[in-house]
């Protein structure tokens, strides 16, 4: 009897791995509403050991949250650099073996999950990061997976920090072109993409200031350019840019101001150590000086200081480098070869993870489609009635079968103008 699951990300299954059910905190995610649980979920929580080459030692909790489906007869695929050190003398300090988090253990440990929860088969779901980890999963504990839904991919042969800057570029440049081909748009930013540029290099050499709502907000040219980048993150963010590159340029930086007061996480919302702890596994195979070079063959018109700096992760080398665990095995950035039924979710508009890369990660997966949205960015399973519909229909036969037509009604926004 086939027992099929379905998990959300973001060596071998350990047969000691347990699971036990658990309430669910109260609130979920104290300070971040919109994160709250709703009806039908349950958590619990899998014991694996830290560190798989000494299954003797010391074991860990690791929190899972699990929403069982809604219908009374479900079907069989429910869709569903001081602080820095200071956490890390506090952390080791405990015992922890920070060298044994990272994505090769996390992929572990969600194969793990899978024997203790008794599926014999179920349907990964990855976005952003998890994408990475659900291609990790697929290429080292690839038993009992029936299918994946890859959405804005980071694939495995891809170092996800030397692929920051060019991620952006293309995010970019498919601004530049979007606005551009908008008869309002191009008329009222002609030259939008030498202004954004412009723009850069004068808040390089002079950082605008902007009072808004009893605050001071500095806007430099590192945060301006990441900002851009962030704006893809959220669905209705798009409509905007061409706009608030143009205020910003003509020295009204209030719209830019008030979007970057947005973007500000939450305390408590990322796990920092695990961060680090995958970061590492990215630095361990480059160094500053191959990423910025990088950076300048795709934006060669940006000032060196502000590539100096990584997109999404400003000082990841510094940070990694107090972090100071031991360098990944090689094999973290083998390719993914899989014939597993695969679909790939882009969105035309993604600066962080752009269409190229769920392109690339397609390359080794043989009974894969990409899909591309026009007009979304990051996460498109959110940011689209289309693309849950797509993939419940691939969900149901994922060998194929299953209807893309609503992607043909897709529209880029409409950008704002004044």
């Amino acid at each position: 009897m086939r027992i099929p699951g379905w998990l959300r990300t973001g060596s071998g299954p350990s047969s000691a791995a347990t699971y036990t059910a658990a309430a669910c905190p109260s609130p979920n995610v104290a300070g971040v509403p919109q994160l709250d649980l709703g009806p039908g979920f349950s958590c619990g929580t899998l014991t694996v050991p830290e560190d798989r080459s000494r299954p003797d030692g010391r074991r860990i909790d690791l929190a899972v949250t699990r929403l069982a489906a809604t219908s009374p007869t479900p079907r069989p695929d429910p869709l569903d650099v001081q602080a820095t050190r200071s956490c890390r003398d506090r952390t080791a300090g405990g015992g922890y073996d920070l060298g044994a988090y990272d994505t090769t253990a996390n992929a572990a440990d969600v194969a793990d999950l899978r024997v203790a929860l008794g599926l014999d088969e179920w349907n990964i779901y990855g976005v952003s990061y998890g994408t990475h980890l659900a291609l990790t999963l697929l290429r080292d504990h690839p038993d009992g997976i029936r299918s994946v839904v890859l959405d804005s991919v980071v694939p495995t042969q891809s170092n996800i920090i030397e692929g920051f800057w060019p991620g952006a570029a293309e995010g970019y440049r498919a601004l530049f072109d979007a606005c551009a081909a908008q008869p309002a748009c191009a008329a009222a930013y002609p030259g939008l993409q030498d202004e954004f540029t412009g723009t850069v290099n004068r808040l390089a050499a002079s950082p605008l200031t902007v009072g808004l709502s009893g605050r001071r907000v500095v806007l430099d040219a590192y945060t301006f350019t990441n900002l851009v980048i962030q704006q893809s993150l959220a669905p209705g963010n798009y409509a905007g840019l061409p706009a608030l590159i143009h205020s910003t340029a003509t020295g009204d930086g209030v719209r830019a101001a008030t979007a970057l007061l947005g973007t500000v996480t939450p305390p408590g919302l990322i796990g920092c150590g695990l961060t680090f702890g995958v970061g590492g596994e990215q630095t361990a195979f480059t160094d500053r000086e191959r990423v910025a070079a990088t950076a300048k063959r795709v934006l060669r018109d940006f000032p060196d200081p502000v590539l100096s700096l990584v997109p999404q992760a400003a000082r990841i080398f510094d940070d990694c480098d107090v972090w100071d665990v031991p360098a990944s095995d090689a094999r973290v950035h083998e390719p993914t070869a899989s014939d597993v039924p695969a679909l790939l979710l882009t969105g035309s508009l993604d600066a962080v993870t752009p269409p190229s890369q769920a392109r690339t990660a397609a390359e080794t997966l043989s009974r894969s489609e990409v899909l591309e949205f026009p007009g979304l960015g990051h996460d498109v399973l959110q940011s689209s009635d289309c693309a849950p519909a797509v993939t419940v229909g691939f969900l149901e036969n994922p060998a194929g079968g299953y209807h893309t037509s609503c992607l043909a009604r897709v529209q880029m926004p409409v950008f704002t103008t004044g």
